[in-house]
């Protein structure tokens, strides 16, 4: 069996949000709409102050409570547990933005573009119809995983195999690959280090996990 997760470290995290900006650019999200963003945390008083950088997205929980309150089941979890989003399917109730602990959903009902005068090359390159008035989010860029399995490449190692915004990070702070299997880079890296995940408590089983030590 196949389980992707990835594991970000927020040692190595700069906040540059290059992730941000990979991800804007391979989606053609509007204005606003972030499948990933990065948040900036600051502790302390001056002048000892620290801050932490921690990028979100879609967890691609085991458990998705955004599955489960779908109306239209166009929610859906693959056997490799990505959360996917069938638009064909989608009513945009929002029922699954509401549910979702990790603010990661997002419908759009007006096209809007970067700049006043018109869609941009990507943008318009990569515009699709039926995600308006729809749910969207981060897909862990599925398409360049399925279609590099096709070509035998592996997911995590890869680039053409892997999420756009881990191929981007110019810290390296991100890692990609299957859980399930133990020398994959991303088991090394969850069993290696002391890590969390965000809102565990609320037993989403979520599948973004945070470094923060080593063991």
């Amino acid at each position: 069996m196949t389980r992707w997760a990835m594991a970000i470290d927020l040692r190595a995290c700069v906040g540059c949000q290059t992730c941000t900006t990979a991800c804007r650019h391979t989606n053609a999200t509007p204005p606003g709409v972030q499948w990933r963003k990065v948040l900036d945390l600051e502790q302390g008083e001056f002048p000892d102050v620290k801050r932490t950088f921690v990028p979100v997205g879609c967890m691609h929980c085991a458990d998705p409570p955004c599955m489960h309150v779908c109306p239209s089941t166009a929610t859906k979890q693959r056997a490799d547990g990505i959360v996917t989003i069938d638009y064909d399917l989608c009513i945009g109730c929002g029922y699954c933005a509401v549910a979702c602990p990790y603010q990661a959903r997002h419908i759009v009902h007006e096209r809007e573009f970067a700049y006043a005068d018109g869609p941009t090359k990507s943008e318009e390159a990569r515009f699709d119809e039926k995600r308006m008035s729809v749910a969207t989010k981060c897909t862990w860029c599925v398409d360049r995983i399925d279609s590099g399995l096709a070509k035998g490449l592996k997911p995590g190692v890869d680039p053409d195999a892997t999420p756009a915004c881990v191929n981007s990070c110019i810290a390296n702070a991100y890692t990609f690959g299957d859980l399930d299997d133990p020398q994959s880079n991303v088991s090394q890296k969850v069993r290696g280090t002391t890590w969390f995940r965000m809102h565990e408590e609320l037993g989403t089983d979520p599948h973004i996990f945070y470094v923060w030590d080593e063991k």
